[in-house]
């Protein structure tokens, strides 16, 4: 079903969208430049946006204001932007998100996946501080970090949440994590089946300022994206700023 959002004369523009890879733009049904109003820039850009496609912007006198940013894909390329956004030391920039498809951003952080309303939040929502998760590969999560069947250990913060074998791990940022020294990640482990036992599929969560697996050889997916690599070891861990998203209010979730 294609979008059709009123365009409004009030604006916090400028806005700089950026459609990452495929995006459709039927999706969208309109053209995203009349849609938002104010001055508008539509560019298209690779999957998994990088330097040269996001640090030119971020000189830009708008986003140095009132502008915000706009991503319109998939969770790996609004992890993208935002790894770019760290590294320029621009975490003030307000992104809004319009998800390309199925999203664990958009359920963590309560945005809207209809085309329509992801439209309406991203032109006239209200930016707001978001706990940001990082990992000790120079990533960020901004859905889900999935861990596959592993035998290992697991701690949040100085907790040990599990010992010895386990059907998955799930590691993301908590919106109500609260100070920057008290929490911002939540993590999830399901033990694996045992047939004819009381643990088949029990889930065991915590939530920190930080988690850890150390493990035999195990998958990982990152925001949605296949990590090509094994790992034995990985940390999560809220940074000391906060990334700034445009969301809905509590009232309007």
């Amino acid at each position: 079903m294609s979008a059709d959002p009123t365009p409004r004369s009030s604006t916090p523009g400028p806005f700089v969208v950026l459609t990452c890879g495929d995006v459709a733009p039927d999706r969208w049904g309109h053209d995203l430049g009349e849609v938002l109003g104010g001055s508008t820039e539509v560019l298209a850009v690779p999957r998994a946006p990088g330097r040269a496609d996001v640090d030119p912007l971020l000189d830009r006198p708008g986003l140095r204001g009132p502008g915000r940013l706009v991503v319109a894909g998939g969770d790996d390329d609004l992890a993208a932007v935002l790894v770019r956004l760290l590294r320029r030391e621009r975490l003030d920039v307000p992104v809004a998100f319009l998800p390309s498809s199925s999203s664990e951003a958009a359920a963590v952080w309560g945005l809207p996946t209809d085309p329509r309303r992801a439209l309406d939040l991203a032109r006239d929502g209200a930016p707001a501080p978001a706990p940001l998760v990082r990992d000790d590969h120079g990533g960020v999560v901004v859905g889900a970090h999935r861990v596959d069947a592993f035998d290992g250990v697991v701690y949040c913060d100085e907790r040990e949440v599990l010992r010895g074998e386990a059907a998955g791990l799930v590691v993301r940022p908590d919106p109500d994590g609260g100070p920057v020294e008290v929490g911002g990640v939540a993590v999830t482990v399901t033990r694996r089946r045992r047939l004819g036992g009381l643990l088949r599929g029990a889930e065991r969560g915590d939530r920190g300022r930080a988690a850890t697996i150390g493990c035999r050889p195990a998958a990982l997916t990152r925001d949605g994206v296949v990590d090509d690599r094994r790992i034995e070891r990985r940390s999560w861990y809220r940074h000391t700023a906060d990334w700034t998203l445009v969301r809905p209010t509590r009232t309007e979730t």
